[in-house]
């Protein structure tokens, strides 16, 4: 183990390692993959204008995502009714014609038109919520022509979903939208009350607006100013509630979206899947690429010049038997270069102490080559997975390869421990920042090759420093 300043402390403000973890669990959580455009509201209702000190309350009526989600709510009524209209009457057309043969090709192409509806309502709901649902998968014929496809449509369960949809987005779309209508209108109306009370003296020949009356002509009147201001800002604090409001009506409409009208849970794994497998069939290409490329450069060169040396030395044994034992004693020399360079061959296709002894002492061995003092920390009751074990010894190697080569820094840490069933591995130095994940860097192929495995690289590297970067990889022990 080699010791050095503790710079892990450093990147989080000089806290203690429990401090440090549970603040990349944070990160962490910011960072989780699949989120949707679901800001907070003080981000949601940022100010457009730099230099704005107004409050993020004061901001929010005015925004302009708080006119986009009302506009959403505004065009859901008319939507809505379509949808429903054309659920209603294809499903109820479809099922009156089974008992010809024509019933279930219409019912299918009804699912058919439903689909595209939905295509409609995820595009309204990027341009206007910023919320991106990918399509459902499509419809997958077990045998061609057209009946395939009838009974590919009617076996799939996206098609169903976007007809639920349809049924039960037009109740809530006449509640959001007169609701929120109705709280808005009633807010401004009494905000600017002060502006239009003039109107009910002069053309209704009373004080002002009634709040009760018993038809006699007696009741009570908004007329005094302490009323009156009393009514301005109860409007006001509807006013100020509305953005609010109607963000929360459009999470259900979110909801709806990403659920009835998205890709199933199971698509969307399968489909993560694939993904990850061909980047784990790259990874594992590139890397026997990179053997064949060392073996044919290095070891395999060496041996053949070798081979040379030593049948130049043979024929010179009888006749120059001095030259001979010289070069003898060169092939010597190349034969240790040989094993020297196997060995570190094999130290990097997966190295004997990471085997035999675990994460601790290889890690240990690994900061000793390292060109920046390392302070190695492991804390782990038990070993992960073989698989794991490598690819969080790979990751260090890495990580600590960026630090010798481009970090600047005059000391680093390295800290493993557990998570709940997570294995994290922090990397920290007192470099010159600016490490980031952007495609083409060493980064971004190391970020996706844990993703690969449901592992995650979060990375915090402002320019002028320090570094931290997290790799957190499933236990799988």
């Amino acid at each position: 183990m080699v010791r050095g300043p503790p710079v892990a402390d450093a990147c989080h403000g000089g806290k203690g390692r429990g401090e440090r973890r549970s603040r990349q669990r944070r990160r962490q959580g910011m960072a989780a993959p699949g989120r949707t455009d679901d800001e907070t509201m003080d981000t949601a209702y940022a100010p457009r204008l730099r230099g704005s000190r107004m409050p993020v309350g004061l901001r929010a009526p005015f925004s302009g995502r708080t006119w986009r989600e009302f506009l959403y709510l505004f065009l859901s009524v008319p939507m809505s009714v379509l949808m429903f209209t054309y659920a209603i009457t294809v499903l109820a057309l479809g099922t009156g014609l089974l008992v010809t043969t024509l019933g279930i090709p219409v019912l299918a192409g009804g699912l058919a038109g439903s689909r595209a509806l939905g295509g409609l309502e995820r595009a309204r709901a990027r341009a206007l919520l910023g919320l991106e649902v990918a399509a459902p998968e499509p419809p997958r014929a077990s045998r061609p022509g057209l009946m395939g496809w009838v009974g590919a449509v009617l076996k799939s369960g996206a098609s169903w979903r976007h007809v639920v949809y349809s049924l039960l987005h037009l109740p809530w779309a006449i509640f959001s939208f007169v609701f929120s209508l109705t709280l808005w209108t009633v807010g401004w109306a009494l905000l600017a009350y002060p502006l239009w009370r003039w109107t009910f003296p002069a053309y209704l020949d009373q004080p002002g607006a009634l709040m009760w009356g018993d038809g006699h002509g007696h009741g009570v009147y908004l007329d005094t100013p302490t009323e009156i201001g009393f009514t301005s800002g109860f409007g006001l604090l509807l006013v100020l509630a509305g953005p609010w409001v109607i963000h929360g009506l459009t999470q259900v409409d979110r909801v709806m979206v990403h659920g009835l009208l998205g890709p199933s849970l199971l698509a969307t794994r399968v489909s993560q899947l694939e993904s990850d497998r061909g980047v784990v069939v790259d990874t594992a290409a590139a890397d026997l690429r990179r053997i064949e490329r060392d073996l044919h450069d290095g070891a395999q060169a060496r041996l053949v010049a070798l081979a040379m040396d030593l049948g130049l030395a043979k024929e010179k044994l009888a006749e120059d038997p001095e030259a001979a034992a010289k070069m003898v004693d060169e092939a010597h020399g190349e034969v240790k270069t040989a094993l020297r360079e196997l060995r570190d061959l094999a130290r990097g296709i997966h190295p004997a102490i990471l085997t035999d002894r675990g994460l601790g002492p290889a890690l240990s061995a690994l900061s000793a080559r390292c060109t920046v003092p390392v302070t190695v920390t492991v804390d782990l009751d038990r070993r992960p997975a073989a698989a794991i074990e490598g690819i969080a010894y790979f990751t260090a190697s890495e990580l600590l390869q960026n630090v010798s080569k481009h970090a600047r820094a005059t000391s680093a840490t390295l800290d493993v421990w557990t998570n709940a069933d997570r294995l994290m591995v922090l990397v920290a130095d007192n470099g010159q920042g600016g490490a980031h994940t952007e495609s083409g860097t060493g980064l971004a192929g190391l970020a996706e090759r844990l993703d690969a495995v449901d592992g995650l690289l979060i990375v915090d590297s402002p320019s002028g420093g320090p570094t931290c970067i997290t790799a957190e990889l499933p236990w799988r022990g």
